[in-house]
């Protein structure tokens, strides 16, 4: 079934012709029905023709720049082997248009990018330049406060930089909590043993987990020990050596919570605390730990704080707008 192509200018400002020398590439760059090429004509208001290997863009000269850029960026990520999709689709257009330190509105998106997180079921990449720079401290820092909305991978890229760290053996366990605070329900009593009740706070992290290792490894790395998945409380006197400690949530922390967890820090270790300041499920005015904790410790050496913004969503477009329905542009 041939595509609709979206309707041509009738006035193009600007014509950019493109080739591409691996024809069996473009059925992954074009997309299913053409529906890569259709996303980016509706998002940047261009008219894209295809010809055999050859493209043709019409449009108004930034945005005809910015689709060359975008297909090209996609095309080079297809010939190192990584799998494109509608979410990296979306992803790669954002990026096209974030300014860079220069103040101009280009970023070299042409490019495949340098940071990447291998794990035993994939290779994940980042989709905005914050994550990119995520990325990047993740494998630098020794604490990382990664804030912002949901949606934008924070956890996850955690959760895969600490599977990395853990098979090539950089860490010898994982360690990942979370407070177990109600989000404005009242679940009453939960049935079963200790597992079993705080599973279920936990759940996000063990779907992150399966994600990234063969179910049957998880599995076998909890029982062992090498992955251990826990309520905050149970961090209380420890000291977390030649590990990888992920607190998700943490905007759910009150102020002795975080300080406890903060100084759990043992030698060859690495965190990230990961939350949303503006989702904050503590009763009544207590003040979170996670404001507290980036307002004491922002600048300090060895510690990044990375700042996630709606523009960052990468789950369905359709997160991004219901982020900014409710926070407002970005």
């Amino acid at each position: 079934m041939p595509r609709k192509a979206a309707q041509k200018p009738r006035e193009s400002r600007s014509r950019l012709d493109l080739e591409f020398d691996q024809p069996q590439l473009l059925g992954g760059l074009f997309g299913e029905y053409d529906q890569n090429l259709v996303a980016i004509e509706n998002r940047l208001g261009v008219y894209i023709a295809a010809r055999g290997n050859k493209l043709t863009i019409e449009g108004e000269a930034d945005n005809a720049e910015r689709a060359r850029d975008v297909l090209t960026g996609l095309y080079n990520r297809l010939a190192q082997g990584q799998e494109i999709d509608a979410g990296a689709v979306e992803a790669v257009i954002a990026m096209s248009a974030e300014p860079t330190l220069d103040g101009v509105v280009r970023k070299d998106v042409s490019e495949p990018p340098k940071a990447m997180i291998r794990t035993r079921k994939k290779t994940i990449v980042p989709r905005s330049l914050t994550q990119t720079h995520y990325m990047e401290a993740l494998a630098r820092d020794d604490v990382i406060f990664a804030l912002g909305p949901a949606g934008t991978g924070k956890t996850y890229l955690a959760v895969a930089q600490a599977v990395h760290q853990l098979i090539t053996g950089s860490v010898d366990r994982l360690i990942l909590s979370r407070p177990a605070v109600e989000a404005g329900e009242r679940l009453g009593f939960l049935p079963g043993d200790m597992r079993e009740k705080v599973d279920p706070y936990l759940r996000p992290l063990y779907d992150a987990l399966y994600d990234m290792l063969p179910s049957d490894q998880v599995e076998r790395r909890i029982a062992s020990g090498e992955i251990e998945i826990a309520p905050i409380a149970f961090m209380r006197g420890r000291t977390l050596s030649d590990a990888f400690v992920i607190l998700d949530e943490a905007q759910n922390t009150t102020t002795a919570q975080m300080k406890m967890f903060l100084t759990r820090f043992g030698e060859n270790s690495r965190m990230v605390v990961c939350g949303d300041p503006k989702q904050v499920d503590l009763p009544g005015e207590g003040v979170s730990g996670l404001a507290d904790a980036v307002s004491r410790l922002e600048g300090v050496e060895g510690i990044a704080t990375i700042r996630f913004g709606r523009g960052d969503v990468v789950r369905h477009p359709i997160v991004g707008r219901i982020v900014e329905a409710y926070e407002g542009p970005a």
